[in-house]
């Protein structure tokens, strides 16, 4: 046996060592040329052969044959990539297979993607991290639900409830809405998520929990809940399913069983003091009453809270089963940041500083009033600056 010395025998090692990507320190275009090539190894890696070129080929081997003509070109690629060629890809010796797509990388990304592609090669626009890879493959993968038939009555309710309007869909932003019991639409397909694990946190110190998703199709997934929220988010389509309501909250009519709590009214101003007229459009007054709105608003142009003038009546809600002072007290924090400062003084000359004015366009308004009804109003504040409802938090 040879007399080889320690460093003689970590140099005879190093020619076997599988290249080490944290070790090695890269620039940030040589990070994605690597991840670009790192997709061509992986193709024959499941296929057994290099990506090929030709209209009946997918479009993604299309677009990785494109690819690896590319690096072929750079000689600083061959450089770059050598350690990562564990088959020969970038070996010139070896015949290239015939080129008979007439569409290169940037015609191919442009009709993967719907925008023309950028001529660089080093730009891999298309090429997605490594998390946003992992959670797709986990949605990607799913096994057969073996015991469905427990979960289908749900689905056909939750079908049901749609159809009737008893539940909503709406655009998924919180991650405390995904939990046991929870619907969404992701991927084109309904989602049930059975069952979650325990909390724990992932590397990058953040909660995280495996879960048990069945979906309409009789498969089902463990995926991690991160892995399902990013789904959601990047899915164009994705939505969540709101629950069913106990009663119908805001409804024109009301079964015989609901208790009637009264009518959420929005009222605009007639009066002529200058802020008002300035702003008459945005000038709403929002309340709740358990008897009729036009009793409420009546002889408003004698009250001080009504701004001493005549009312107009924008829009009215009715409720049912809801306690009417817990509501408007909801209301009017929500849209705390926008309630309107102006003091004026009564028929008896006292200073009065109304407090259920604010400035905020009536779509808002009618958009709070539909996020009471799902139950998601209180994960949302109005923002005057920008006009809008915004979440207090952002579902990281």
């Amino acid at each position: 046996m040879t007399d080889l010395d320690l460093d003689e025998l970590r140099a005879e090692l190093d020619g076997f060592a599988k290249p080490d990507r944290k070790s090695a320190t890269y620039t940030p275009r040589e990070e994605r040329i690597i991840a670009g090539f790192e997709d061509i190894v992986r193709f024959h890696d499941e296929h057994g052969r290099a990506p090929l070129h030709g209209e009946d080929r997918d479009i993604f081997e299309r677009l990785y044959a494109a690819r690896l003509d590319r690096l072929l070109g750079l000689e600083e690629c061959s450089t770059l990539l050598a350690n990562f060629d564990t088959h020969g890809l970038l070996d010139k010796s070896v015949p290239n297979a015939p080129v008979c797509d007439e569409l290169d990388t940037d015609a191919l990304l442009a009709e993967l993607s719907g925008i023309e592609g950028d001529a660089d090669i080093t730009k891999l626009r298309h090429v997605r991290s490594r998390e946003e890879k992992r959670a797709a493959d986990e949605i990607a993968h799913r096994d057969k639900c073996e015991d469905f038939e427990r979960f289908r009555p749900l689905f056909e309710q939750v079908q049901n409830d749609l159809a009737n309007g008893v539940r909503a869909t709406r655009p998924f932003e919180l991650k405390a809405e995904i939990r046991p019991g929870a619907f969404f639409i992701v991927s084109g397909q309904v989602a049930y998520v059975a069952e979650m694990g325990e909390m724990f946190s992932n590397p990058q110190s953040r909660t995280d929990a495996r879960l048990r998703v069945v979906f309409d199709n009789e498969t089902e997934s463990n995926i991690l809940l991160r892995s399902l929220q990013r789904s959601l988010h990047k899915d164009d389509a994705g939505r969540r399913i709101t629950e069913p309501l106990a009663g119908p909250l805001f409804a024109s009519e009301s079964d015989t069983n609901d208790l009637e709590s009264g009518t959420i009214y929005v009222l605009r101003s007639k009066s002529d003091h200058p802020l008002v007229v300035e702003h008459r459009s945005l000038i709403h007054k929002i309340g709740v009453t358990g008897g009729s709105v036009e009793a409420r608003v009546a002889g408003a142009e004698k009250d001080a809270t009504y701004l001493l003038a005549a009312v107009e009546v924008v829009a009215t809600y009715n409720l049912f089963n809801i306690n009417r002072k817990r509501l408007e007290t909801l209301m009017h924090r929500v849209f705390a940041a926008a309630q309107l400062d102006l003091t004026i003084h009564d028929r008896f000359g006292s200073p009065v500083k109304p407090r259920e004015w604010f400035l905020v366009p009536l779509n808002v308004i009618d958009e709070a009033v539909s996020r009471i009804r799902d139950q998601t109003i209180t994960a949302y504040r109005y923002e005057p600056t920008e006009g809008r409802l915004t979440l207090i938090e952002n579902g990281s």
